[in-house]
């Protein structure tokens, strides 16, 4: 126990390197990110624009056609891996993620419903576009609150019940969406259909500000997590016995989850696996834990989809595949060796 709550030290020596690597990487996929487009814009020149040194149509071409499209990427592959490491922590559990807890299919749930309500004949939305995250947030909290209960309800010890009830959920979210994109308008089913894809390219800016602003919010509530997250890695009798409220901080911290994974995929998508692969990987490079261990999380995963998206654009032009298509490409193959290596005996 001892060493757990040592290991809460807010930043080591050993940790500095690791995490000025990972910031070097995130600004290399950023300007490479700003760079490809129909034409491709060298290194300079995007440094130019983005220090506003260089002239109109570079100004434009970056800072309004393909700057909030690398933001929005980085900004939500962030949000989704801060949600996989909170949710790792609090049911101790590695296999868990946003997408494998069924959490992103009931987004994708609430934000398919609020497009087959509200849309009318011409494509357009009947009400605010600015309502979508709080559909996506009520759909994950709805399946979320399924989960827990069916996972509480269940009196085995068994530990990958949790998961086994998050993949069943987030199965039965799948087929409900599916049902209102065959039994919805049309005209918008191609729209549901890029979304479940999980996408980027349509970015705005207005869509910027929104996932920023949640996650600006959630960072000062991570920043006070930092104990609890820690504590919460020791069974649950020790974490009582070192002051913690068990059930108040996994409900308040699975809440703080679920709004990071909705600010999400309102606008990219539901991009899965992110919030899974990025706390292993942040696991096995930082050597330490507390806060530099979530920064570490959130800029993997913030490179995790930027990369995603460049190998997207890049693959097969003129056409551009999925990014979501990409990190389940890879994020799958992961979780199933994962869930081996858990069946496999000590």
């Amino acid at each position: 126990m001892t060493n757990v709550l040592t290991n809460n030290q807010p930043a080591r020596r050993t940790d500095t390197f690791p995490l000025a690597a990972l910031a070097a990487l995130l600004s290399v996929l950023i300007v490479l990110g700003i760079g490809i487009g129909s034409s491709f814009m060298p290194p300079d020149r995007v440094l130019a624009a983005l220090l506003r040194q260089s002239d109109g149509p570079d100004q434009v071409i970056v800072w309004t056609l393909r700057l909030p499209r690398v933001a929005l990427a980085a900004l939500a592959g962030a949000c989704l891996a801060l949600a996989g490491t909170i949710l790792q922590r609090v049911t101790r559990n590695p296999l868990a993620a946003p997408s494998i807890l069924g959490i992103t299919d009931g987004a994708a749930v609430g934000v398919v419903a609020f497009l087959w309500t509200f849309s009318d004949e011409s494509n357009n939305l009947t009400v605010s576009v600015h309502w979508l995250p709080l559909a996506a947030v009520t759909g994950a909290a709805v399946f979320t609150v399924i989960v827990a209960t069916l996972t509480f309800a269940d009196s085995r010890s068994d530990p990958t019940r949790l998961i086994l009830y998050g993949v069943a959920i987030g199965a039965l979210a799948k087929a409900a969406v599916t049902i209102m994109m065959i039994l919805g308008p049309v005209y918008r089913a191609s729209q549901a259909l890029t979304w479940l894809t999980g996408s980027v390219g349509a970015a705005h800016w207005t869509d910027v500000w929104t996932v920023a602003s949640v996650l600006a919010l959630s960072v000062p509530l991570l920043w006070l997590a930092v104990l609890p997250l820690t504590q919460l890695q020791l069974d649950p009798d020790s974490a009582r016995s070192t002051g913690l409220s068990l059930g108040r901080s996994q409900t308040s911290l699975i809440g703080l989850a679920v709004l990071l994974t909705a600010a999400a995929v309102a606008f990219v998508g539901a991009i899965g696996f992110v919030g899974l692969i990025a706390p292993h990987l942040a696991r096995r490079i930082i050597a330490g834990r507390g806060a530099p261990f979530l920064i570490a999380s959130a800029t993997l995963g913030a490179c995790l989809v930027l990369a995603a998206d460049i190998i997207a654009r890049i693959a097969i032009p003129p056409l551009e595949l999925p990014a979501g298509a990409l990190t389940a490409l890879f994020g799958a193959p992961l979780f199933l060796y994962l869930l081996l290596l858990r069946r496999r005996p000590a």
